[in-house]
């Protein structure tokens, strides 16, 4: 059975609303591979958590998914994200630990990259430039395996134009990448048509970009293809974990479906928007597929 490694975050996110604080496990990379691991894709996730209460909650919820953790010890202890939410989007404040996060590849690490058969970076810190070294030297001749979602956190960033060249340099060798409309402003303070078309000049042969609201275009060398969030029953509640849905999403059916033509292409987005929008009628930011709404949600553990 084909497998994905993921790459990037993990930490607790403490959501702040008119309804009080609630904590959530979360990190972008977490929630890929948590869908991932509920689309039937074993996963193996390297992120850095700390030897703490946070850090226990995360691998507990990791062991209850059936997630492999592969961690990078810290000595600032668990990364924790607080956001408060403003006309529904979530404005973020990292902790020390997120901010000066760091993965250590060791031989482990190293050995379940090179055996994956899709990569996944999300949320990695690419404007340090020591760590951007180590992942493209880990990957090693693997790049074209590789999934990025840049995921740019102006809080977790110290210099921008260095994430940007991080960025690129891994996105040159890359077989996907995700870039949303909120990444295409921060990043090349650009339309979300032009980043897109950067990564194509980049040589990027697949590229996911999300519009939030307004859906996704899915360009690849046979076609592109642009499709609507999916209509589905219920309101929208929680848009969290939404762009980390529909990635999970494109890398299932990457490896389950492997796609070839303009038609399966289509297919492999269609579902994407499906599951992120049953994903927005939940809480949080686990990933849901369209028959958690028929009958009420049977998730066993949840968030």
């Amino acid at each position: 059975m084909s497998s994905v490694v993921v790459i990037g975050d993990a930490l607790i996110d403490e959501l702040r609303d008119d309804t009080g604080v609630r904590e959530f496990v979360g990190g972008a990379a977490l929630n890929v591979a948590v869908g991932l691991s509920r689309l039937g894709v074993p996963t193996t996730l390297i992120a850095m958590v700390g030897d703490d209460d946070a850090g226990a909650k995360i691998r507990a919820y990791l062991a209850d998914y059936g997630v492999k953790l592969l961690a990078s010890p810290s000595a600032l202890g668990s990364s924790r994200a607080v956001s408060v939410r403003v006309d529904g989007e979530p404005t973020y404040v990292f902790n020390e630990a997120a901010q000066a996060r760091r993965l250590e590849f060791d031989p482990a690490q190293r050995a379940a990259i090179a055996d994956a058969d899709r990569i996944v970076v999300s949320c990695y810190p690419f404007d340090d430039v020591e760590q951007t070294a180590q992942l493209i030297d880990a990957v090693g001749e693997a790049s074209s395996r590789l999934v990025i979602d840049p995921n740019p956190r102006t809080g977790m960033m110290t210099d921008l134009d260095e994430f940007r060249r991080g960025f690129e340099a891994l996105a040159r060798g890359a077989g996907a990448v995700k870039i949303g409309d909120d990444d295409a402003t921060l990043l090349y303070t650009s339309d979300l048509d032009a980043a897109a078309a950067r990564m194509r000049e980049l040589g990027v042969p697949t590229v996911l970009a999300t519009r939030g609201s307004a859906g996704a275009t899915l360009i690849t060398d046979p076609a592109s293809v642009t499709k609507p969030v999916s209509s589905l029953p219920g309101d929208v509640i929680d848009t969290m974990g939404a762009g980390d849905a529909s990635l999970a999403a494109l890398v299932a059916g990457m490896v389950q479906r492997d796609p070839t033509t303009a038609d399966e292409w289509a297919d492999v987005l269609g579902t994407a928007m499906d599951i992120a929008a049953a994903t927005c009628r939940f809480h949080g930011a686990l990933l849901r597929t369209p028959d958690a709404l028929t009958g009420g949600d049977m998730d066993r553990i949840g968030t």
